[in-house]
Formats: C-alpha cells, structure tokens, sequence
C-alpha cells in the first residue's frame, strides 16, 4: 500500500504539471474540487482564456477538463497503491449537449474501474485500455457534455 496524498498536495502537483509540463492546465487553470476513491471533481472557470467567440467555454478547455478529471484519478488511486504507472490517453468521444456558458465541472466516478484496471496491468504485465466516462455540468447543474476517455495504462 502506498502512501496517502492529500488533496492540497494533488492540487499543488496539477499546478506544477501545468507549469513545467502541461502547459495547457496553467493556462486553462482546472481546479481539483474533491478527489476520493469512487469520484473525483474538477473545476474550470470560463472567463477570457477558456472562451470562444459564443462565449461558451472552448471545445479545447472542455477537452482539458475531461482528461485532468480522468488522468487525475488514476494518479491518485495509483499513489494510494503504492505503484508506478505510465498513462496516456487513447482517444476520446465527446458529445455535446448544451453550450457552456458558465464555470463548468467535470465529474468522473469511475474509481473501481480504473483501479481494476491497474490490478489486470499488474498481474499480466501489459498495458490495458479501459474506457472512462466523464460528465460535464454546468453552474445550474445541468449536463453540458459526456466524455468517453480510453484510458490507457501499464503498471511498470
């Protein structure tokens, strides 16, 4: 078993991803609301970097908030285990439902899959591909998008 991580130090670890590595997470500025086992919850503010000239939030911050809420998950359920991931994303689906004019959170509940999915990656030794689902809600609460990320990963 590895090491608890709080939620401040993920917080700081996203901020320096996007300082030093993403460029694209310090620049669209994706907050960690809540992170546990089962759930975790992203936020991304609209305002002049995330908008588009409908003044809705960008496809491509929407795309960023997707794959920071997926990838932050598995992050973290890998550091609680103790194990070494590499972790990328395959591809993704995106549909959307209604534009995005307000701050928008990104919730993905898929803890027990993807923890699933490092426990088959360390007992075959390979890397698997597991489809991720992410929801996009508006301020109001409403869905403004879904997501389907292919996580894939490989316990080293």
């Amino acid at each position: 078993m590895g090491k608890p991580i709080s939620l401040s130090k993920l917080k700081r670890n996203i901020w320096l991803l996007g300082k030093f590595k993403i460029p694209i997470l310090g620049f669209t500025n994706p907050k960690l609301v809540s992170i546990n086992e089962d759930e975790v919850v992203m936020k991304i503010k609209l305002r002049r970097r995330t908008k588009n000239h409908l003044n809705s939030m960008y496809f491509g911050a929407l795309a960023v908030g997707a794959d920071t809420a997926a990838g932050i998950h598995a992050y973290y359920l890998g550091v609680e285990k103790g194990l070494n991931l590499s972790l990328a994303f395959k591809s993704c689906k995106a549909e959307f439902i209604k534009r995005a004019e307000t701050d928008i959170t990104f919730v993905c509940k898929e803890g027990r899959k993807i923890t699933q999915q490092m426990e088959t990656s360390q007992s075959t030794g390979e890397r698997q591909n597991e489809d991720i689902f992410v929801e996009a809600f508006n301020t109001q609460k409403e869905i403004v998008a879904t997501f389907v990320m292919t996580l894939s990963l490989k316990v080293k």
